[in-house]
């Protein structure tokens, strides 16, 4: 019998990740392409990961009848049982079956599950919070996930809505989050959040050198990296702002569920996640009780990129 592979994917507002892993576990290939997620039109995502998984094959020399399963994490409300996209913030999906089309596509199981609650099953599983029984999950990135492990096991709710604590209003008054909302911890400490601040200060006549590098919206992490180290003020006071809220939602977070562990992933935190967690631990016992936060690690994740892959491929694991 030929080898078998898993195929895995880390679909974002932004991007779109995606590895074949041998049957060892083993990344063995990689692509990652852009996510037409402009306009309303679902299928333009869906093209770009069938895309993706058709590249990497391709590449690898890899026959499709070698896929052992294909598994995926994306923002947003996702019914993990029937392979459903409820609602995505950052993508065009509502009450979106992706999971017929891709198994139809590609002749292999397919799952898929919200970005961050798998990305923290990566941490989890691989990573730096391998071996706790306990751990809440931030992934700063495009928006603001949340995902967490209670007693070993992620926890995803009723109807696998659980987590979303990107969402937690933080200032009823404060900026309009994409989810409809005010004030949420996605609207101040998100790539969304932060450019959004910026670009309100530069309009303020403030000079701000990443103010150049937003699109659509959002900067790129390396341009935050080059902006911090360049002492571009406009975009201190952003990141600090970010952690501010970050540190508020984090204290609430120890305070209710007693993790052995915060764990900060994304692609804010892969750039500079050292400079973030710095300023979040300076913080955060403000918001939180001595007694709890005594016994509580904070750290960035540590398969960087490759969380949400790992996650994914746990949950292939799990599926069997």
């Amino acid at each position: 019998m030929a080898e078998q592979f898993n195929i895995c994917l880390d679909i974002g507002g932004t991007k779109t990740l995606g590895a074949i892993f041998d049957g060892k576990g083993k990344i063995i290939h990689k692509l990652k392409k852009k996510t037409k997620s402009g306009g309303d039109s679902a299928d333009n995502v869906e093209s770009v990961i069938i895309s993706v998984v058709e590249e990497m094959l391709k590449e690898a020399k890899i026959d499709r009848k070698q896929i052992h399963a294909i598994a995926a994490g994306a923002p947003g409300v996702i019914d993990q049982a029937a392979g459903v996209v409820l609602f995505s913030p950052n993508l065009p999906w509502r009450d979106y079956d992706i999971r017929t089309p891709i198994q139809k596509k590609f002749g292999a199981p397919f799952y898929i599950g919200n970005d961050v609650n798998v990305g923290v099953l990566g941490e989890h599983r691989y990573g730096a919070a391998k071996g706790c029984d306990h751990v809440v999950g931030f992934f700063v990135g495009t928006g603001m996930g949340g995902g967490l492990i209670l007693n070993g096991t992620l926890y995803t709710g009723g109807g696998f809505k659980g987590a979303e604590y990107g969402h937690m209003v933080l200032e009823p008054e404060g900026p309009l989050c994409g989810c409809g909302q005010r004030g949420c911890l996605e609207a101040f400490s998100s790539k969304k959040g932060m450019s959004a601040y910026i670009l309100q200060q530069v309009g303020r006549g403030r000079k701000c050198k990443l103010a150049e590098s937003i699109q659509n919206g959002v900067f790129k992490s390396s341009a935050l990296k080059k902006a911090l180290a360049e002492g571009d003020a406009v975009a201190t006071e952003a990141v600090d702002r970010a952690c501010h809220y970050l540190a508020i939602a984090t204290g609430n977070m120890i305070n209710t569920f007693s993790p052995d562990m915060v764990v900060y992933g994304g692609g804010v935190m892969e750039a500079v996640g050292d400079l973030l967690l710095g300023k979040i631990a300076a913080e955060v016992d403000r918001y939180c009780m001595p007694s709890i936060r005594s016994t509580v690690q904070l750290k960035t994740a540590a398969l960087g990129d490759d969380s949400i892959l790992y996650g994914a491929l746990s949950m292939i694991a799990d599926a069997q």
